[in-house]
């Protein structure tokens, strides 16, 4: 996620941030939904946002995508949000909750994108913490992500809500014939962490 001044959306203009449900219950802008997605990826992708992919993705394959995340918040396993102003998409977001069935209480925020034109406006920070309320009203218990070093700016965001990081893995990411560190960052949403549980009878004492 980058953010750059843009003129495009007035000051004081609030954008709709709707759910999956409120999305997918609307007759128009459902169906349109994949496509406008796939224009929003695509054309950050284009010009170098680091949202995993090298080059813009097909737009089956954000489809495809978007079927996946509609169907875990569904079921109770992701939360998306997408932005509008006015009938017009300008951003979008998801988490969704680990498969591994011991680890079904945490979750991955996964992406936040942000339309170029709609840069500056604090769109991408409504995203995050609307999304972060989102996994505390599912009891999420901690709400992980993972990020370029370079992505500067998000990662003041992303610090900025809470969380901290917890790991990074230098020069991991490939891209443009540069390596980038992977870097891990964490948001606690337990008021309390649990007691760490007793070592299992047959574990080899470290003491």
């Amino acid at each position: 996620m980058q953010e750059t001044e843009s003129p495009k959306i007035p000051n004081g203009t609030t954008p709709a941030l709707l759910d999956a449900a409120e999305l997918t219950a609307d007759p128009d802008l459902a169906p349109r939904f994949p496509a406008e997605a796939h224009r929003v990826l695509a054309d950050l992708v284009r010009a170098g946002a680091p949202l995993g992919w090298d080059d813009p993705p097909a737009a089956d394959e954000v489809t495809e995508l978007i079927g996946r995340v509609l169907q875990a918040a569904r079921h109770g396993d992701g939360a998306l949000r997408a932005a509008y102003l006015g009938r017009r998409l300008i951003g979008l977001g998801y988490w969704l909750r680990y498969t591994q069935a011991t680890n079904r209480q945490h979750a991955d925020l996964v992406k936040i994108a942000v339309a170029a034109d709609a840069h500056g406006h604090g769109i991408g920070r409504s995203l995050t913490s609307t999304l972060v309320a989102d996994a505390r009203k599912a009891k999420i218990e901690v709400l992980t992500l993972d990020a370029r070093a370079d992505n500067i700016r998000a990662l003041r965001l992303y610090r900025s809500l809470g969380f901290r990081e917890y790991g990074r893995l230098p020069a991991f990411v490939a891209m443009g014939g540069r390596r980038y560190d992977k870097v891990f960052y964490m948001l606690d949403l337990r008021t309390e962490p649990p007691a760490p549980h007793p070592p299992h009878p047959s574990a080899p004492s470290t003491t």
